[in-house]
């Protein structure tokens, strides 16, 4: 009895690594579109969208099967005739800008861009004091 127990909890443990292996792809996850430019279009889309389960890979480049999802997305709306920027601005809307390897600008990323530039100014402020200070002793 104690080894049927056993044998139903290690199946148990197993079923959900056993329910993702068997999802099937996306259609057109490792599929090209037939026109060339279309997959030019999706594939340069697909290089600005980062994956989200990776993070450090677009979804071009991922093996994760939610980046195969995203890459079958882009190409079928690609075809469907959607704007590459209107697909981004439907993922971002989504997912949020963290999707994207091109931020917007909005009010809560704004600072990101403003803070360097800020940093820029103070520092040659404080090395143009430093050099008429030291020009002039």
């Amino acid at each position: 009895m104690i080894r049927f127990l056993l044998a139903c909890f290690a199946l148990v443990l197993a079923l959900p690594a056993a329910a993702q292996d068997g999802v099937p792809p996306a259609p057109y996850a490792n599929v090209q579109l037939s026109d060339p430019a279309q997959e030019a279009k999706a594939h340069a889309l697909m290089l600005t969208l980062r994956c989200l389960k990776c993070q450090s890979q677009s979804i071009a480049d991922s093996d994760a099967s939610m980046a195969g999802d995203m890459r079958s997305l882009v190409r079928e709306r690609i075809a469907a005739g959607e704007d590459p920027e209107a697909i981004r601005a439907w993922l971002v809307e989504r997912y949020g800008d963290y999707v994207s390897y091109q931020p917007r600008v909005t009010s809560l990323t704004w600072p990101l861009y403003a803070i360097p530039l800020v940093l820029l100014l103070i520092v040659g402020l404080v090395l143009r004091r430093r050099l008429r200070r030291g020009g002039g002793a």
